[in-house]
């Protein structure tokens, strides 16, 4: 019997699941141990207690729903390109690219740089777009 190997891009799928899991800690880490009346995090209403917040971690909780957003595209040109027999190294590079990017794309959520994150947004895309068609022939 033999089995599928577990490729770089595949372990790429699981750090981009945990990207927005690490923004979603980051936008709520220091409220964590405060008590609510006093600002701390409110884990019976998370998503009102988020949208209240301000600054960075207004800007960290955004981006965590821009990563949930980037997920479904990422997943899909992996799995697009493994189909397509696609030059293993080739995926692996791109979707570290992509992973690197997309962390990048963060921090500069987080510190306020808009136009350098959307610049790194649309360099996280076309990589993820070149990931979908490296497969092709």
């Amino acid at each position: 019997m033999t089995f599928a190997r577990f490729t770089v891009a595949y372990w790429c799928v699981l750090v981009a699941v945990v990207l927005p899991l690490a923004c979603a800690y980051l936008a709520k880490f220091q409220a964590f141990g405060q008590p609510r009346s006093k600002g701390g995090y409110d884990n019976h209403a998370p998503r009102e207690w988020l949208a209240r917040q301000e600054g960075w971690k207004a800007r960290a909780n955004a981006a965590q729903a821009n990563t949930f957003e980037a997920l479904p595209f990422f997943f899909a040109a992996v799995i697009i390109a493994h189909q397509l027999g696609a030059p293993q190294t080739r995926v692996d590079i791109l979707a570290l690219l992509f992973i690197t990017l997309r962390i990048i794309y963060v921090a500069m959520y987080v510190a306020g740089l808009p136009k350098t994150r959307s610049a790194i947004w649309a360099a996280a895309f076309l990589v993820n777009v070149a990931i979908l068609l490296s497969g092709w022939r």
